[in-house]
This record gives structure tokens, sequence and C-alpha cells, in this order.
């Protein structure tokens, strides 16, 4: 890899993708797990017991991806669609808009920021600032 970044920037984007990562992992087991909370709080959301170990698959998977640093933009993206349908079900049920409608949007800003900083690619497709050229 020609992609030559600084210490400081590769430990901060390990970090980042480092809590996506765990954060994902644990919210995925549970759902196989299925402890008492999270099958109420999937019921209270709108979904059946059965669609737990689905949804808990498709994090899992997207996570796994994401943690794979040749899969890890196709990961980033699926991640977003997750979060993306997390956002939709929270704003369903009217949750409070800082603590939980927001809260995917802070874990899809981790997940993006991640890769953004590692790798100079998509710094190229997603330049913030930069020489005009």
């Amino acid at each position: 890899m020609a992609n030559t970044i600084s210490r400081s920037r590769l430990w901060t984007a390990r970090v980042m993708r480092g809590f996506v990562i765990l954060f994902m992992l644990f919210d995925s087991i549970v759902k196989f797990v299925k402890p008492e909370p999270v099958v109420e709080g999937t019921l209270t959301m709108g979904y059946a017991e059965h669609h737990i170990s689905v949804i808990g698959t498709l994090g899992l998977l997207s996570a796994i991806l994401y943690a794979i640093p040749r899969t890890a933009f196709l990961g980033a993206v699926l991640l977003t669609g997750y979060f993306g349908g997390a956002i939709a079900t929270n704003i369903r049920v009217d949750a409070p808009l800082f603590t939980h409608v927001l809260f995917p949007v802070y874990f899809a800003l981790l997940a993006w920021g991640g890769i953004w900083l590692r790798d100079e690619k998509i710094r190229k497709l997603m330049p913030f600032a930069g020489k005009e050229g």
C-alpha cells in the first residue's frame, strides 16, 4: 500500500473503526442471545420476535465485512443502510432525537471517518477540503 499516513491518523482511524466494530458485534450477538430487554425493545419498535435473528445476522455480516480491510468499504456501505433502518425505526416510534434517532448517525460518522482517515482512495472519493485541481 503506497498509502503513508501519520501514526496519530492511523491510530485515530483504528480507534474509530474499533468502536464501530465492537458495538456492532455486541449489538448483533445480543440479538442471537435474545435477552428479555432485546425482545421487548424489538417488539416495542414494531418488529416481530422472529425478526431479531435476521436483524442480528445483517448487522453481524456488515460488521465483519467492515472489519476486514479489503472489504471495509462494502461493510461501511452496508452499515450505512443498517443505520438508516435504525434511524427510520426510531423516527417511526417518536424516539428522542439526540439519544436515539441520531445515535446511528454518530456511528456512521465514526465508520466512514475511520476509513476516510486511513485510505487515500476514500479521501479522493470524498474530498472535504483540499487542493483544487
